[in-house]
């Protein structure tokens, strides 16, 4: 006889727990054994439990490969979920092999869970059995998670029609539900409490504005609605904002640009120019070509108004980065003026207004759900469909796509779906929605996903106070290292990497159903190096982390403030100057209604629900070998460092950017 240790986790949390009936088979190298129930005197698998069961063989099995977990109904009881961490075997010799899980166990199936120790299937030492399971594994899980068009220009999504159609593991917790739910309750609560909640009419002063600030505020959202006219901060927030990745250097002023030395003196000085400031490096621009040509939506049967503007900004010699000049269509002419900072004051500000207003639109559809969302839902999907889970690349990966699915499900449904928020209260629409991510994805090049290359090709590098920039590149650098560690301790040498048959099938759907196959985009559809191989996956984990909490975090503290970024506008662009009045304005801007609904939706974008795992937070213990979790602990102290940095550098200023601090940055998209 063979006496084996089995140890059963159970999920510490209370929906974790099984009445059904749990048994095992243990499969070695030498055959597997009988299945066994697993049943001791009182409660099994009850939630935060590690159950302990002897099981007896009558033979030895050798080095345990894989366990098979079956699950069954017990009496007259309903099926119920089971959510299993993992489970321990501990051999008649005293050999402990671990088997990860961590995943729900819905209706009556059998579970095969290979042994932790990751390997590729090209590995020497790979056994059959192991070798077969990877396969029926993949197979399993591509049922279950399929591709499906959800747009003709968008990269392909999850095929289900709602969140009810998700299996379990990729739906939020009890505890992230609850909390996603209260948010988006109390903003609604507080705003009909007030009674702005579907008022159509024009705000009638700023001053009502603020009264709706009532609950829904923060510290910085209330700095920006006493700051939000000032130039200064106006350029801040294209360094610092909800959409740092807009501005870039401007070395010749565009031709359909024609700003003149004349025009910016007054913000220049007398002992400089134009000219002399582009050659220093000083000035820089935010073009929203891109917009150009999109069709405004109609909102509550009223036409709506959009624009395609320019922007330049100068460095000034105190650090500072402030608007030059403003143009507020692609093309020049009487009916579009440049606007200028010694303007009267309603016409400059009702400029700057409009730009934020496209930058919001621009914001909402390509920086943050597109080149965030989507992507990450790319990843999450391409990685369920071609990474077994034993594969390294599957367990480092797999803490960056928790909760991706669940969340763009919903956002399909209630944010850029018909009748969603972006629907019903931008100018942007669904359909410019569409249009500008067709254009990006027309455009978009890898280096754009890639920090480095992207501050490389906007020559942003010698910009003062550009937090996003400075805390992003020690995050990527951090991340890098992270990688780098893993990718060597598993990929002896580039063949091991060419040779890599799911690795190189990961890769290739994510060219074919993300980024549609387009080669000008210079996404590579194979990996050849550890260097190519590194950098791809450290894109993938700062896309999913980092990138999308600079984007996401500061919606409420920047956008609540409506003002400082109308989500649509009700009069059109003006074609003179000289006529703007905090009256007019005030008609220019979006209805109370909309206002509210927009309000509501930035609140709740921007509260991370609860049952958060900040960046390198892995409780989940995926990886079983000391090399990966040596790599796990040193990614983690560098974490710690960075937070520490940033916190000690916030202590100091005005205007604290704290959003890629790494405590509050999650590890996946999961809102």
């Amino acid at each position: 006889m063979a006496l084996y240790k089995v140890a059963v986790a159970t999920g510490n949390f209370l929906e974790a727990r099984t009445r059904d009936y749990i048994s095992i088979t243990l499969v070695g190298a030498l055959g597997a054994g009988q299945q066994r129930v697993l049943d001791n005197f009182g409660i099994d698998f009850l939630p935060g439990a590690v159950d302990e069961y002897r099981i007896k063989e009558d033979r030895d099995l050798g080095e345990i490969l894989l366990i098979r977990l079956h699950k069954g109904p017990f009496s007259i009881f309903p099926e119920d979920n089971w959510y299993c961490m993992y489970v321990t075997v501990t051999s008649p010799g005293g050999v402990i092999y671990r088997f990860p899980c961590y995943r729900w166990i819905e209706g009556y199936p059998t579970v095969e869970l290979a042994e932790g120790t990751a390997m590729l299937s090209s590995a020497s030492n790979l056994h059959v059995t192991l070798k077969k399971q990877r396969v029926s594994d993949l197979e399993q899980r591509r049922k279950v998670y399929r591709w499906k068009v959800y747009h003709p220009s968008f990269p392909k999504c999850i095929d289900v029609a709602n969140n009810d159609e998700l299996d379990k593991g990729a739906k939020y917790s009890i505890t992230k539900t609850v909390h996603f739910v209260i948010n988006k309750n109390v903003s609604n609560i507080a705003i009909k409490l007030k009674g702005f909640d579907g008022r159509q009419e024009s705000w009638k002063s700023f001053d009502e504005l603020k009264r709706v600030y009532w609950t829904l505020k923060t510290a910085k959202s209330e700095y920006v609605s006493h700051h939000w006219k000032e130039d200064a901060f106006f350029g801040y927030q294209y360094l610092n904002g909800p959409d740092p990745t807009l501005i870039k250097r401007c070395n010749k002023i565009p031709g359909n640009f024609p700003v003149t030395d004349e025009m910016v003196s007054y913000s220049l000085g007398a002992s400089t120019s134009l000219e002399k400031e582009l050659q220093k490096g000083n000035i820089y621009i935010v073009d929203h070509k891109m917009m150009e040509g999109l069709r405004a939506n109609v909102l509550n049967g009223k036409q709506q108004y959009m624009a395609a503007p320019l922007c330049l900004f100068y460095r000034t010699p105190k650090d500072e980065v402030i608007p030059l000049a403003i143009q507020l269509n692609q093309t020049p002419g009487s009916e579009t003026p440049l606007f200028l900072p010694s303007d009267n004051e309603w016409d400059w500000i009702l400029a700057k207004i409009w730009v934020r207003s496209t930058s919001f639109a621009f914001h909402q559809a390509v920086s943050h759900f597109l080149r965030t969302h989507v992507f990450a839902e790319v990843f999450c999907l391409a990685t369920l469909r071609q990474l077994p889970m034993a594969h390294p690349l599957y367990k480092l990966l797999v803490p960056h796509l928790r909760y991706t699915l669940q969340i763009n499900v919903l956002a399909r449904e209630r944010l850029i779906g018909p009748g969603g928020a972006f629907d019903k209260n931008t100018a942007v629409g669904i359909a410019g929605i569409a249009e500008l991510i067709k254009r990006d994805m027309e455009t978009l090049k890898y280096s754009t996903l890639c920090l480095p290359e992207n501050l490389q090709s906007r020559e942003v590098e010698s910009l003062p106070h550009f937090y996003y920039r400075d805390d992003g590149m020690k995050i990527w650098l951090a991340i890098e290292s992270y990688v780098s560690g893993i990718v060597d301790y598993y990929y002896k040498s580039e063949e091991s990497i060419q040779k890599d048959p799911e690795l190189q099938a990961w890769v290739a759907e994510i060219f074919k159903e993300g980024f549609l196959e387009r080669k000008s985009s210079g996404i590579p559809s194979s990996l050849e190096t550890r260097v190519e191989l590194i950098k791809y996956l450290t894109m993938v984990i700062f896309t999913c982390s980092a990138e999308h909490a600079a984007v996401n975090s500061g919606q409420f503290d920047f956008l609540s403030w409506m003002p400082n970024g109308p989500s649509t506008m009700r009069q059109p662009p003006p074609k003179t100057k000289g006529l703007a009045t905090m009256e007019s304005v005030l008609e220019a801007l979006p209805e109370v209604g909309i206002t509210t609904n927009i309000m509501t939706t930035v609140w709740t974008l921007s509260k991370e629900p609860g049952d958060m795992r900040p960046l390198g937070t892995y409780p989940d213990e995926h990886f079983t070998e000391e090399g990966p979790k040596r790599c796990i602990r040193a990614f983690q102290e560098r974490l710690s460092e960075i937070s520490r940095e940033i916190e000690h550098r916030n202590a100091s200023l005005p205007i604290k950017y704290n959003y890629m601090n790494p405590k509050v940055i999650e590890n996946s998209v999961s809102i």
